[in-house]
């Protein structure tokens, strides 16, 4: 070989070299600007976070169709949803991408914790949820306000959050996932449904209600069917409810539908009509997405939400039906990180130690001192 075509290898090679390196700055540069200029989207900001190194990439290799999931961070309860991501992502290859909504002054603490622990190697991004978007859609009496949690109604917005998916996941915060997420994200919907819940009326989730706690299976648990709004929607008050603590939803259709919209509408009609019953299931959340999804929802399948795990209830479970349960939903007042909770050690196997040491799981914490 020449000497001068040795000397225009070696240009290509070098120019070959250049523009590699030029690349990989531009995508941190993008990386970057993503991160210092947050998009704005209707009641939030999503902060995208940095994708995982070249080293990481290789070793987590989670490939295909990406899997969105979306969940509350509420800064008291950080620890539930560490917990839930962790449980998500172990117990599944499956290219799953967290879309946790969060208050603002929680953003830090979260980073934080992702960052600092086994956690590092997730998929996600960090959506801010602005309460503003609530305005005159919940009571303004400062006794009312103070029991409801903006962040429950994040469900409502999911569209807004995720506008280039045609289907997503929701969770409550308060779950852990033994099976595959793959298999909830194939949950068949029927055509023209925007979501798929899992019926209050099933047999698996009906053997936990507590004795004495009312219609909380029913409609009528959620809504006062005295008021001539809900009369004139010719429900049955018996009509079998549904928990929307998970939800597999086809996007596409929920925008089609207006859904989000529809939502709102309720929620207004209830300010300033009050038609959400106030003796049962006392719950903000779940009554306009009965009204608006009343028999239009498709089902999942009742091992994909096992509810009802609070002391007392919980225990009507054997523990080889919890082992074979898909996912354990602890709705109720009880939580697997407080004081009183059934099979809070299957929460506790899933749970990432906080690394600035501000949440502490109480009985442990309790416990330890």
């Amino acid at each position: 070989m020449t000497l001068r075509k040795i000397n225009v290898l070696i240009l290509v090679l070098l120019a070959i070299a250049f523009f590699i390196i030029v690349h990989r700055n531009i995508l941190s540069l993008h990386d970057f600007l993503r991160e210092e200029n947050p998009e704005t989207v209707p009641g939030g900001v999503i902060h995208f976070e940095s994708d995982l190194t070249d080293e990481r990439k290789a070793e987590v290799r989670r490939t295909g169709e990406e899997i969105p999931v979306v969940i509350t961070a509420a800064e008291e309860r950080l620890g539930a949803v560490v917990a839930a991501m962790n449980s998500v992502y172990r117990n599944s290859k499956a290219n799953v991408v967290f879309n946790i909504v969060t208050l603002n002054d929680s953003v830090d603490h979260l980073r934080t914790w992702l960052s600092k622990s086994d956690l590092n190697d997730i998929k996600h991004k960090i959506i801010t949820f602005e309460p503003t978007i609530l305005r005159g859609k919940i009571p303004s009496d400062p006794q009312k306000a103070e029991t409801i949690k903006p962040l429950t109604f994040a469900r409502y917005y999911m569209p807004m959050y995720l506008p280039d998916s045609e289907k997503a996941i929701y969770l409550d915060d308060d779950v852990i996932v033994q099976g595959d997420i793959q298999e909830l994200f194939d949950t068949n919907l029927k055509s023209g449904h925007a979501a798929a819940f899992s019926d209050d009326c099933d047999s698996t989730s009906s053997k936990g209600i507590v004795r004495g706690a009312g219609n909380q299976n029913n409609y009528i648990g959620f809504l006062d069917f005295k008021k001539d709004a809900i009369k004139k929607l010719g429900m049955r008050a018996n009509t079998c409810s549904f928990n929307p603590g998970v939800i597999v939803a086809n996007l596409t259709e929920w925008k089609l539908q207006n859904i989000t919209k529809q939502l709102e509408l309720w929620m207004e009609l209830n300010v300033k009509e009050d038609i959400y019953s106030k003796t049962l299931a006392e719950s903000v959340t779940t009554p306009p997405m009965l009204i608006v999804f009343y028999k239009h929802h498709s089902n999942i399948d009742p091992m994909w939400h096992i509810r009802h795990l609070a002391k007392g209830a919980g225990n009507r479970y054997s523990r080889q039906f919890v082992k074979a349960a898909k996912l354990l939903h602890w709705n109720g007042h009880y939580k697997p990180w407080g004081r009183a909770s059934s099979f809070s050690d299957v929460w506790d196997k899933w749970y990432v130690p906080d690394p600035t040491g501000k949440f502490h799981p109480i009985r442990r914490h309790t416990e330890e001192k």
